[in-house]
């Protein structure tokens, strides 16, 4: 398929409420609308970046630069067939995976309408609706976080996880699980420990949590395989794993039991199924992450977790639980059994609210092939 015409919407949308990391504080998010214009279809994606380079080096402003700058003049005018050609296109750019993932998943919305399947079925997702939980920020005390945790149960998530940082862990996890003495529960720290802080995780393991994801740093392996020893709760690696390759060598150390699969972080979906099936090939259990999506984000991430190894709830809570209006016209909602339906439309499955994206602009950049 030729691409026409790529536009770029830089977009800053006002969380329902703060969302508290062992790296900062949002109370908006910054993200990059991209839309591809092809044979006469439009395909959707979204660039996960926020505003600061927190989560990792990559921001919406680095994005934006390698967007236009690298990607497009890469793709613009040319025959793009599939994902792994856009991947082949771009493999001279190193690293920058955000920015490729959000073109990737606009081609993959253009080729599900083209072909007239969901995600679903070119992804090879074998459910139509999928498991979720819902992440719960830092607050303000361990009060006030079993309060939320409370909330959010009571809307119908079975699945929590909170997120930690020295000085706001045991003592936090261990008010929510005394709580709920059953509810499935886990830790996420963002890189926040080293391994010298062994001993005041410890406690972690009394809690049956499902697991402790990404303890240590954030570009680590070797000493995540070293707490895993000291460890029964299953260790999570998201930060560490940038590529299938990672995956493999957390495999072979023995440097977690789960991987957080974000299709944003490895570089694109497709990236994220090679992952998916690494694991499933040595019975290692993922689930699927989240970083705050807008409808089209969340889209994709509900078509990846579709596939069989996803067998951990993913962050792919209801779009009410960040935003009181988004930018699609389809809004996601929990089911009584704490799932979310998968999108069955062709492509991704949403459409676009072009009034909302309006409001929420701060750019917009376009490129044709004959500007």
């Amino acid at each position: 398929m030729k691409i026409e015409s790529i536009t770029f919407h830089h977009l800053n949308m006002p969380l329902v409420s703060p969302f508290e990391t062992s790296f900062g504080r949002e109370t908006d998010r910054e993200c990059i609308l991209i839309t591809i214009h092809s044979d006469g279809l439009i395909g959707y994606g979204e660039c996960v970046a926020s505003r600061d380079p927190g989560y990792n080096y990559e921001t919406t402003g680095t994005a934006l630069h390698i967007l236009k700058d690298f990607i497009t003049p890469l793709i613009l005018g040319k025959d793009i067939k599939d994902a792994l050609d856009f991947q082949e296109r771009v493999s001279g750019i190193r690293g920058h995976h955000l920015a490729k993932a959000g073109v990737e998943m606009a081609l993959w919305d253009l080729l599900g309408k083209r072909e007239g399947k969901s995600l679903r079925e070119m992804l090879g997702g074998v459910r139509e609706k999928v498991e979720v939980g819902v992440s719960i920020g830092i607050q303000e005390s361990a009060h006030s976080l079993v309060r939320s945790a409370a909330d959010y149960v009571q809307q119908g998530y079975a699945r929590v996880k909170i997120k930690i940082k020295p000085g706001r862990d045991i003592k936090d996890a261990s008010a929510v699980r005394q709580e709920f003495p059953n509810l499935r529960l886990q830790v996420d720290a963002n890189s926040a420990y080293t391994l010298d802080d062994a001993k005041i995780l410890k406690p972690l393991d009394k809690l049956n949590l499902l697991l402790i994801e990404q303890p240590l740093f954030e570009d680590d392996i070797w000493d995540h395989h070293k707490l895993q020893e000291q460890f029964e709760t299953p260790i999570c690696l998201d930060e560490s794993i940038l590529t299938p390759r990672h995956a493999r060598y957390a495999i072979e150390m023995n440097a977690c039991r789960v991987i957080n699969i974000k299709a944003g972080r490895l570089g694109g979906l497709s990236q994220g199924v090679m992952v998916h099936d690494l694991c499933k090939e040595v019975s290692m259990p993922v689930w699927c992450g989240g970083m705050l999506e807008t409808g089209v984000g969340r889209a994709s991430n509900l078509a990846l977790a579709s596939l069989s190894n996803f067998v951990l709830p993913g962050d792919i809570s209801a779009s009410d639980r960040y935003y009181a209006r988004d930018i699609t016209n389809e809004r996601f909602v929990l089911n009584s059994d704490s799932t979310i339906d998968v999108p069955s439309g062709a492509g991704l499955g949403v459409t676009i609210d072009e009034e909302a994206l309006r409001e929420f602009t701060l750019a917009e950049m376009s490129f044709s092939e004959n500007s």
